[in-house]
């Protein structure tokens, strides 16, 4: 399977030291995120929705806001909980992205899935800065690997055996990470995903969720990890 990838380019030069933008699907993810932030005012974080569409739609509208007051993002965070494909993304634990993948947006055909992108459009995947991941997972002792976008959250062990089959380093799933990348790219800007594990990929059993153990490691997560966001180059994005 050919997958094309998307990487947004900085149209204004390296920015030693830039303002970062933290989205989260809902207000409590982005409390857990904003409990660790600095004051100083460098980070911000902010709720955009829940799902693909509302994300990118919030992301976008807020980097244009920012540039338009002159005080531009210059990197892009998807971050929340979600779900982990066991045994590799326990409950409880933390990943960060190296790809940011779409896993349901495409065709269904009599030979089974084909991404957007086999039918000849877009993207499906954005791959954030190594050094970032590399960084950031050290950090805060995450996993890298995969982390899906889907819009329908996977309910069945069927479903969950068939992701991981198309995507072997998927450690997670989510509702809004490649919308978010699909807007920093628009605005030509890094992006980077963080995502602490609350619930096992596959069928649903709410007694087996962890939503405030999985809060607690995402704050965690961004006190552990601010120092290398504010003190991230944009000329290193690639290596």
């Amino acid at each position: 399977m050919v997958v094309q990838v998307r990487e947004g380019l900085l149209t204004s030069g390296p920015v030693p030291h830039p303002r970062v933008l933290v989205a989260t699907a809902v207000p409590a993810e982005r409390d857990a995120v904003a409990r660790a932030l600095p004051s100083e005012g460098r980070l911000d974080a902010l709720a955009v929705g829940v799902g693909p569409a509302a994300a990118a739609a919030g992301t976008a509208t807020a980097l244009a806001r920012a540039a338009a007051a002159g005080r531009p993002y210059g990197l892009v965070v998807s971050a929340g909980i979600g779900g982990g494909f066991q045994p590799d993304a326990p409950v409880g634990s933390l990943v960060v992205a190296d790809e940011i993948t779409v896993a349901d947006l495409g065709a269904e055909t009599p030979d089974g899935f084909v991404p957007v992108t086999e039918l000849g459009f877009g993207a499906v995947t954005h791959r954030p800065p190594r050094s970032l991941v590399r960084d950031v997972a050290a950090a805060c002792g995450a996993a890298t690997g995969t982390v899906l976008t889907v819009s329908t959250v996977t309910g069945t062990a069927e479903r969950a055996a068939g992701l991981r089959l198309r995507h072997p380093r998927a450690l997670a799933e989510a509702m809004e990470g490649f919308g978010v990348a699909e807007a920093a790219a628009l605005h030509g800007l890094p992006v980077l995903e963080i995502r602490a594990v609350s619930n096992p990929v596959g069928p649903r059993d709410r007694a087996a969720w962890r939503i405030g153990e999985a809060l607690a490691a995402l704050s965690d997560a961004f006190g552990k990890s601010t120092p290398v966001l504010k003190g991230w180059n944009t000329h290193d994005r690639n290596d």
